[in-house]
């Protein structure tokens, strides 16, 4: 259950804090117990896009059975469901910055529990490819809402620690999905995946309701405004906040302008900013070739290991998982302490004292606090990819020792590892660059990832069958390769193009 008594206040600051001779206004009177809970709670409801997504891997080929259509048809369900992941968010993160975090998150998990019941008695290949495209609309806007409520409740210096914690539960949908899916599969058929779906987003929306309170700051500023209505949790009528009782100032939010399709996707301008168009592009590559690792693995898995059962097909993407898991968790940590060292480098040499609250300072060089890893994660990236391919086709290995499975899914592991780092860093680098509108730019990362890895998922298999393995993972590790040069750009000129930004926006 989360503790939302508010009694206790956070040491985090707000932008543009006053100087150190006044009281320091806190980032969120939320504690740091309290902000964990309203992470973990946000990252479970998140985690829904990524385990609909993997759940449904191992039951490709029983689909096909069923409904009378070939397995690549069934496997253009997954593009179509990128594309739609893509799309939604920029729709529903600029909803969220206007009416709310809560709300938008309950429409969301609405829209998923529906679809979720639909699939359940999925009769047709029409019908199949429909639902897939409403599942993923009301699953993939949790994640950027999720990264709103971080950034509505963080402060920059412990805001790596919880992105990271939130991609970690993201991505244990990613490790467990395809055993799940391939265990309901085996024995009970693709559509109790879906019945198991739809119980448990139920349970979570029914959790959201009484528990998450409204974050937004233009609605709940840093937790002290009085929220009322739908803004209000169920919980809060039989136990409202400490802070209510001392004083706290009625909300009064706002006139807002109705969401329009011209403010819906006025994040997509941002792509016009040098800096964050190498952010994206990075970010985009990386999760693309990682995409098609994933996607490709029940073929390439079959085609080396035909003797894999559903539940073993299963089991093989957990190598996948795991790297998700721990690099999401280990880098969330490095960020953080990262952060820490430039932060104290910075106010010792411009004599800041070490209590003093900088976000408001200029000059801090917030991109490279976060890029110093970056280029070896990439590296890691590059190699694993290069040799991915080579595993499956070391002819002469496999006649003297016979299949060995532990290369290729050694491999798997390290892609995802390096690729799930390189979206952590890219999604924290860009909620510092806008702050006022995190949703929108996680938003935009995920619209710009999943449309670009939905082109890359279209061709692997075509390429595999083209090329063989060994020749199509030389290939997208080349791409991989050719793209790279952006990191130094963005470490070269990022910090520069930013104050530039952030000097246009202040005139």
């Amino acid at each position: 259950m989360l503790s939302l008594d508010m009694s206790k206040g956070d040491s985090g600051t707000l932008a543009g804090s006053p100087s150190p001779s006044e009281p320091q206004v806190p980032y969120h009177i939320l504690s740091k117990k309290q902000k964990w809970n309203l992470v973990i709670f946000v990252s479970l409801a998140a985690s829904f896009s990524p385990l609909s997504s993997n759940i449904y891997f191992p039951a490709i080929n029983t689909i096909s059975n069923n409904l009378g259509v070939s397995a690549s048809l069934v496997a253009l369900t997954i593009t179509v469901y990128m594309v739609v992941q893509g799309i939604a968010p920029s729709l529903l993160g600029a909803f969220s910055e206007t009416y709310g975090r809560r709300l938008t998150f309950a429409i969301t998990l609405t829209i998923y529990t529906a679809a979720n019941l639909a699939l359940a008695f999925t009769s047709s290949y029409p019908m199949l490819m429909v639902l897939r495209g409403l599942q993923a609309a009301g699953s993939a806007a949790t994640i950027s809402i999720s990264a709103g409520v971080i950034a509505d409740i963080a402060c920059p210096e412990e805001r790596g620690g919880f992105i990271g914690t939130n991609a970690g539960i993201r991505m244990t949908g990613q490790a467990i999905g395809p055993i799940i899916g391939g265990t309901l599969n085996s024995q009970w058929g693709f559509r109790s995946i879906f019945w198991l779906l739809f119980v448990s987003s139920i349970i979570v929306l029914a959790a959201l309701l009484i528990f998450l309170p409204e974050t937004q700051r233009s609605i709940a500023g840093n937790g002290t405004n009085v929220v009322s209505g739908f803004q209000k949790p169920f919980i809060y009528y039989v136990r409202p906040p400490s802070t209510w009782s001392k004083g706290a100032a009625t909300n009064r939010p706002a006139p807002r302008s109705p969401i329009t399709f011209k403010k819906a996707f006025s994040p997509l301008a941002y792509v016009l900013e040098k800096d964050i168009a190498a952010l994206l592009a990075w970010g985009a590559i990386a999760y693309t070739a990682w995409s098609m690792v994933t996607s490709s693995t029940t073929t390439m898995l079959l085609f080396g290991f035909p003797l894999l059962t559903e539940w073993q097909l299963g089991l093989c993407f957990l190598p996948n998982g795991l790297g998700c898991i721990l690099s999401s968790l280990s880098t969330g940590w490095i960020l953080d302490q990262s952060f820490k060292r430039a932060l104290e480098r910075y106010k010792v040499e411009h004599g800041i004292p070490p209590d003093e609250n900088v976000d408001h300072h200029r000059d801090f060089p917030y991109v490279q606090a976060r890029l110093r890893l970056m280029p070896i994660f990439s590296v890691v990236l590059m190699i694993s990819l290069a040799l991915y391919g080579p595993s499956f086709e070391f002819n002469d290995l496999r006649k003297h020792f016979g299949p060995n499975l532990a290369a290729p899914l050694i491999l798997q592991f390290l892609i995802a590892f390096s690729a799930t780092a390189i979206f952590n860093i890219n999604s924290t680098v860009l909620i510092d660059c806008f702050p006022e509108r995190p949703a929108s730019a996680t938003a935009l990362n995920n619209l710009c990832r999943c449309l670009l890895g939905a082109v890359g998922v279209s061709v692997i298999e075509p390429l595999i069958g083209a090329v063989k393995a060994m020749k199509a993972f030389f290939i997208v590790s080349g791409v991989v390769l050719l793209f790279t040069p952006l990191i130094w750009v963005e470490w070269k000129w990022g910090e520069r193009w930013r104050k530039e930004r952030e000097d246009r926006r202040a005139q």
